[in-house]
């Protein structure tokens, strides 16, 4: 792997269970959303509602085991809700999910599909390697407010991506900050899908996000990173 990216002790003694599988892509070709990619979210929605066969997202077996991470760590995850369960409660609602750009249109049907957290994270405003960790509070988490850039800082013990320069994911997988978004400039991208336990299906999710990528940017150097 290119860029350096670890999962801190602390972490792993949280939530043991905690699973990743990543992909390195370069030469990314990002457009608006286009009729195929909203196509993309229409049927990952349809898969997901096949899925849970009239539960409620949080009732999922994979969506229990991530809540109770976030308890251990001392969010209240009917609140802060972990990525996957917060889009697929979008994706059931008259709303729909967001139709944003054709990445993260990508990588968002797959979250839902699968019902698992995936992220995209530019690769060229990544400052050194990225670390998953336990907060000491102090940390500088740069997001929007009204228009504005703010700081904001994470609560002492809260699970953070971070690199370098700051905290990039609130509440592990729950906010993502501005900077280092994808957007229709985006060329070079880190995808992160993230699993709790043996069963959480993020291999079959990481090989259909890798298939996507190449159909959406086919001249695209992709490398896949077994689960970890």
């Amino acid at each position: 792997m290119t860029i350096d990216l670890t999962v801190s002790d602390e972490v792993r003694a949280l939530a043991p269970g905690f699973t990743h599988v990543t992909i390195e892509a370069y030469g990314l070709v990002n457009t608006p959303s286009t009729d195929e990619t909203s196509a993309l979210l229409d049927e990952a929605a349809r898969r997901l509602a096949q899925r849970l066969e009239g539960r409620a997202p949080h009732e999922d077996p994979h969506m229990v085991a991530w809540r109770a991470a976030y308890t251990a760590f001392g969010a209240k995850p009917s609140r802060t809700r972990n990525s996957a369960e917060a889009l697929a409660k979008r994706a059931l609602a008259d709303g729909g999910l967001p139709r944003i750009n054709t990445l993260v249109d990508v990588y968002n049907a797959i979250s839902v599909a699968h019902l698992i957290p995936v992220g995209g994270e530019d690769l060229d405003h990544i400052k050194g390697g990225m670390r998953l960790l336990r907060a000491t509070g102090t940390e500088d988490f740069v997001t929007m407010a009204g228009g504005e850039q703010s700081v904001e800082h994470p609560d002492a013990g809260e699970v953070v991506w971070c690199d370098d320069e700051g905290v990039t994911c609130r509440r592990w997988n729950w906010r993502q900050g501005p900077r280092t978004r994808l957007t229709e400039e985006s060329v070079n991208a880190i995808f992160l899908l993230e699993g709790m336990g043996p069963d959480s299906g993020v291999e079959a999710a990481g090989a259909e996000l890798a298939e996507l990528l190449g159909k959406f940017s086919s001249g695209a150097r992709l490398t896949v990173h077994a689960p970890e």
